[in-house]
């Protein structure tokens, strides 16, 4: 029976097929004027940016808009836009797009609000008060950031990835509107649904979870395992479309409360330093982390096998376990991800140093079985 658990969900949610296109009364009820949009090349390529300009038109100014986010956004792309935002008097933040996006823009909130440099606010609840308001509308079923207190920034000079920390980076608001998702890629769809399932998964065995974690998490694991590869194979079928977007949304409510562990901290060192997409990274390391902590959290694993659709009949607790993370891997194979770290560029000479990195990565501290630099690196080889 645990003795302390703390749970919080700070973020607004509002769910509508077509809801990004009525945004006027959100701008207004956060009591804003110039909204400013921060977004990447994609999504305005993809044409999903005009009618959420024209929902909030029909109400106030839009002050800006910034679209050179990278795909894995950097502390000089922040810093970029904090200025620009800063120029055009934004009183709030709209991003919109996935995890880069979004997380560019609670960072860029820090600058607006605090003034200063962005590494001045790196780690955890350095950030010292509110910051200007911001909605997030994910593009993706991934990150589920929307819900999350976290941004994680590229360091280009030192090739790290950052993690910034606080309840204050939280959106006020997050509009999750299927039909934005539905000219995602397949390769990024497939890629985005496997973090989020991590997102779960990590959630569920961390040293942090909770009842409420729990429950989040599990529903997150079963909607991600039934809808994910009709969502890569049929982009069109918006039943998919919307509980992938719903689930991933529930699994960054979960770990935004119960933290994430071994997988996300040696995926962190592979993005940062080969600048990976963060989602095949993950899919890459996730089944390697699942058997090392299946070890000390046996039960655990036997829940998330049977959220996986895993039947208990006739098996042993370890067969169903290694099923369970069986299914994961197969899961990644059938949506297209790769399977090996040589297979996205990462020479076998460069896991000592991913190893030392991913060892003091911050989500390693919340897995629920110590990790060494060693075993980390034994993670590595076996993913390589």
């Amino acid at each position: 029976m645990q003795e302390f658990f703390e749970f919080g969900i700070g973020t607004r949610v509002l769910y509508k097929h077509g809801l990004a296109h009525e945004l006027g009364s959100v701008i207004e009820e956060l009591g804003a004027q110039r909204p400013f949009i921060i977004a990447d090349k994609g999504v305005v390529g993809a044409g999903l940016i005009e009618p959420i300009l024209t929902g909030i038109n029909a109400h106030s100014e839009v002050a800006g808009i910034f679209d050179a986010v990278p795909a894995n956004s950097s502390v000089s792309v922040v810093m970029e836009c904090a200025a620009a935002a800063s120029a055009a008097a934004a009183d709030l933040i709209i991003a919109i797009g996935g995890g880069s996006p979004l997380d560019t823009a609670k960072a860029v909130r820090i600058i607006l609000t605090f003034g200063g440099h962005l590494l001045d606010y790196q780690g955890y609840n350095v950030i010292p008060d509110r910051l200007i308001p911001m909605i997030a509308i994910p593009t993706t079923s991934g990150t589920g950031s929307e819900v999350t207190p976290y941004a994680v920034i590229r360091d280009e000079e030192q090739d790290l990835k950052l993690s910034f920390a606080s309840r204050y980076l939280l959106p006020d608001v997050a509009i999750l509107d299927p039909l934005l998702t539905r000219t995602l890629p397949p390769m990024l769809t497939a890629a985005t649904g496997i973090d989020a399932l991590s997102h779960a998964i990590e959630t569920f065995v961390s040293t942090e979870n909770s009842p409420f974690s729990d429950g989040l998490a599990l529903t997150a694991i079963n909607l991600i395992g039934t809808h994910l590869r009709t969502a890569v194979q049929q982009g069109e079928n918006m039943e998919a479309r919307s509980q992938m977007l719903i689930a991933a949304c529930m699994a960054g409510m979960a770990c935004a409360n119960s933290y994430f562990g071994v997988i996300h901290a040696m995926a962190h060192a592979v993005g940062g330093k080969f600048h990976a997409h963060h989602g095949t990274a993950i899919s890459i390391c996730m089944p390697h982390g699942m058997r090392f902590n299946s070890e000390v959290e046996p039960e655990r694993y036997l829940r998330i096998a049977q959220a996986l659709g895993v039947s208990r009949e006739g098996r042993s607790d370890a067969e169903v376990i290694a099923a369970g993370i069986a299914a994961v891997a197969a899961l990644a194979h059938d949506c297209g991800l790769p399977s090996r770290l040589r297979d996205i560029g990462v020479p076998e000479d460069a896991l000592p140093d991913l190893a030392a990195t991913a060892a003091i990565d911050g989500a390693i501290f919340h897995n629920p079985r110590e990790a060494s630099e060693d075993e980390v690196l034994a993670l590595l080889q076996a993913a390589w």
